[in-house]
């Protein structure tokens, strides 16, 4: 049960793009047509040779300024998996903060508005400029380092669709098990649950910011052992 078909997934993620909007009014005035046009241009420059290859449970390295955690996509959340691998693939978390760390709780990432310093006060709102359909299920916890997609709240999405790019990966099951059949978790960590700690350790402010910036470097395929 090899080879994916992500050629297809493209167009979707591109006709996605005009559907929804990641962030809040305030973020939709502000440059999310520029990310979207930048997301397509990724896009269309990934090999699609190397993606057909992927397996169903692909393996990634996501390499920060504190260390590597190494997590599993699931094959049953194929939505949200095949979007992790489009934007890992193409390049579009490196650099990005982990903007919000709250001890025994989690840490997330995955907003593109974060590579600049300016946007500290919109850090959260924004994506890729699309949201995807919720796959909540019964047999996915929130274990600690489980790798889970945010979202935002109810009122503004009540069909709990999820960000196009901001993930969170839990670090404490207790301080998260009430999320449970809120959010759609895809994957879960295999390695590096000692880094979750060392950045969910680090002093933060009201926000979840960290006085000592935390940076995604890249988020790289493992290669599968045959």
């Amino acid at each position: 049960m090899k080879k994916l078909v992500y050629i297809l997934l493209a167009a979707s993620l591109l006709s996605l793009a005009a559907c929804g909007n990641q962030g809040n009014k305030q973020n939709s005035k502000a440059g999310e047509g520029e990310q979207t046009d930048s997301l397509e241009l990724k896009i269309e420059s990934v090999e699609m040779k190397q993606l057909e290859t992927i397996s169903e449970e692909p393996v990634f390295d996501i390499v920060t300024t504190l260390g590597t955690i190494r997590v599993k996509l699931y094959s049953d959340t194929p939505k949200h998996r095949d979007n992790f691998v489009k934007l890992a693939t193409s390049g579009f978390y490196n650099g990005l903060l982990f903007h919000r760390i709250i001890k025994n709780f989690m840490i997330q990432g995955g907003d593109p508005l974060t590579k600049d310093a300016a946007n500290v006060a919109k850090y959260g709102t924004g994506g890729p400029g699309y949201q995807i359909e919720a796959e909540i299920l019964p047999n996915h916890h929130h274990k600690k380092g489980a790798l889970a997609a945010a979202r935002k709240g109810d009122i503004a999405n009540p069909m709990k669709e999820s960000s196009g790019s901001q993930f969170y990966i839990v670090q404490s099951e207790a301080g998260c098990s009430h999320l449970d059949g809120e959010y759609t978790i895809f994957g879960e960590t295999i390695d590096g649950f000692d880094v979750i700690d060392k950045i969910a350790a680090l002093p933060t402010d009201a926000r979840g910011l960290t006085e000592m910036p935390v940076r995604i470097v890249s988020v790289k395929l493992v290669p599968e052992v045959q």
